[in-house]
């Protein structure tokens, strides 16, 4: 594991991959805070962990955010590592989806992520290490048809921390934006409870663990972009080459 330090924080730890993130941290010996408005999940993240501890927190407030930060590094100590997981995920058409949910999605896997930012990494560019680690998505790259609203909140989360990576690239934190496609967790049943594009129903989610093992990969080697699974840097390529071909590809798999 490329994580050689002793306290992290982990956003969205009440399940899925912040839920793995967190207890692979904790079986390393790390101390480990997770974020959440999830408590009953964020029980379970820490069950068996004497070194998981859970905090109530709402990613998209940024008072929250910031205090919770202060209380993690008077209790537990610097912040040597954040992974930043927490996301929603709902479907649909953008003239038909809530304009509310729309705006909540940007709130918190966007403002999640400007929030738990601005909260750490100042600290980890003043001590010259750390470890950045942002949770975007193929779909932060390739939009697709009926999933505006998540695609929309999953570039800027890429555009941010590609631009937050290039202003600190020698302040000695590693950086890593890692972009997966479908992974099995409860965020990813979320999306399929609300409506399911035709383009996804074929595709096979991958573990959480892959992702994990990808995230760790390029941190050793210095890789800023992680691309987990065996389609995503083809994916990456073809938007930049041949986008008309995606939407063309999407259209007539949607019939509209």
């Amino acid at each position: 594991m490329a994580f050689k330090g002793k306290v992290a924080i982990i956003t969205g730890g009440g399940s899925g991959m912040g839920q793995t993130a967190a207890r692979l941290l904790a079986q390393q010996g790390a101390q480990v805070a997770i974020f959440d408005v999830n408590e009953e999940g964020m029980a379970a993240t820490a069950e068996g962990f004497d070194t998981v501890t859970a905090y109530k927190v709402d990613v998209s407030n940024t008072d929250e955010v910031h205090a919770a930060v202060a209380r993690v590094e008077s209790e537990l100590g610097p912040v040597d590592r954040v992974a930043n997981a927490a996301a929603i995920m709902p479907f649909g058409k953008l003239l038909e989806q809530d304009p509310k949910v729309q705006i909540k999605l940007m709130d918190i896997n966007y403002g999640g992520l400007v929030n738990i930012a601005t909260a750490t990494l100042p600290g980890m560019v003043q001590r010259g290490s750390g470890d950045f680690i942002s949770f975007s998505s193929m779909s932060g790259i390739i939009p697709g048809l009926l999933m505006g609203g998540y695609c929309a909140t999953k570039g800027a989360v890429q555009m941010y921390t590609e631009i937050l990576y290039h202003e600190n690239r020698d302040s000695g934190v590693r950086f890593c934006c890692v972009c997966p496609p479908p992974v099995a967790t409860p965020l990813w049943k979320q999306a399929h409870d609300t409506v399911v594009p035709k383009l996804t129903e074929s595709s096979e989610a991958i573990e959480p663990q892959e992702v994990i093992d990808n995230v760790e990969e390029c941190l050793e080697q210095g890789k800023f972009l992680a691309f987990p699974g065996k389609q995503t840097r083809m994916g990456y390529i073809m938007r930049r080459l041949f986008p008309n071909y995606l939407w063309n590809f999407a259209h007539k798999a949607e019939g509209f």
